[in-house]
Parts: structure tokens; sequence; C-alpha cells
């Protein structure tokens, strides 16, 4: 099996036309039914449903507090505009940081879960988005487990990796497979 990986000279939104266009043509001929994508405003998971037919695409945004106390990032407006369109948005708290974070800045120190997400960033911080999404889905029951789906991640504002993995439940979290990186950053 011979696949090409795209690597772009740096990350950020930049890339995010030019990774969608990617993903499409990934998916022809595929079996894969989901993509998960990390979009806090869901501004980019509009231009995927823009571009992309035949598979159930799910955004992720930040939980509420991740920036300002008790405020979401995603207007209500833009979460029923992707409503509206069949997108699904997931609020929820992050797999790889979540309260591990909370306890590092508190107690100083670092967590085995920022140790596995620190592992992802060596490839670049969207992949380890890719994988962080995939189990917050997986474990919301909104993607399967043992299928391989689409994931989609990128550096603080738009995308730029996208790989195609077998999500797991954080309870099982090696038991993910990532299959193929089709886009990401050179780090």
């Amino acid at each position: 099996m011979e696949k090409s990986v795209t690597y772009f000279e740096k990350p950020g939104e930049s890339n995010t036309d030019e990774l969608i266009k990617l993903v499409k043509s990934r998916l022809e001929g595929s079996n894969i039914k989901y993509i998960a994508i990390a979009s806090v405003s869901g501004e980019s998971a509009l231009k995927l449903d823009d571009v992309i037919d035949g598979v159930k695409i799910i955004n992720v945004t930040h939980h509420a507090g991740f920036r300002d106390k008790n405020n979401l990032e995603i207007s209500e407006d833009k979460r029923v505009e992707l409503e509206k369109r069949g997108i699904l948005t997931f609020v929820g708290s992050h797999a790889l940081s979540g309260v591990g974070r909370g306890i590092s800045n508190k107690f100083g120190g670092v967590t085995p879960v920022e140790i596995i997400a620190a592992s992802f960033r060596m490839f670049s911080q969207g992949i380890k988005v890719c994988a962080e999404i995939s189990i917050m889905l997986a474990d919301a029951g909104l993607i399967p487990v043992g299928e391989e789906i689409i994931a989609i991640g990128g550096n603080a504002h738009g995308l730029d990796s996208a790989a195609i993995l077998t999500p797991a439940n954080m309870t099982n979290v090696f038991d993910m497979k990532i299959h193929e990186i089709i886009a990401m950053p050179r780090p």
C-alpha cells in the first residue's frame, strides 16, 4: 500500500482550505462514515460541510470556561447554523488535559495524561487534537469505537492536520490506532 502525506511548511489557518481538499480526496472510494473536526468557532466545520458529502461531520468546540469563566467560544447562532446542516457540536472537557491540567496548574508537576498529549505533539499540535477529539466523541457515544474515522485538528486557528484513526474510549486509550496521517505541518 502506498499513500502520500502532505506536510505544510508551518501550522495554522493558512492550511485550512488545502487540508479540506486533501480530506475530500482521501474520502473518495473509502468506507469512512464519520469526520471529527475541531472547530472552536464552527467556521472550519462549515467550510468542510461546503465541500464534503456522504459522511457524518461532528464538530468539537472548547468547553465552557476554556478562555473565560462560564462562557462558550462558539455562538449560539453558529451552533444553530451547524445543526441546520446536520452537524452536531460537541462541548465537553478535553480528554488529554482537563482535570490533569487543573492539578498541574495548582500543584505543579505533570500528569500521565499530559505526557500522552506531549507525545502526540511530537508530531504536531493538530495530530494531538485529532487523537483528543476522537477520544472525547467516542466517550460521548457520538462516533463508533473500532471503526476508522477521519479526525481533523489544528493549532489554535484553522486546520492543519488530519488523520485516519480508529478511536478508543478514554478507559482504553491505548487501543486507539492511528492508521494514516493525511497532512500535518512539519515540526
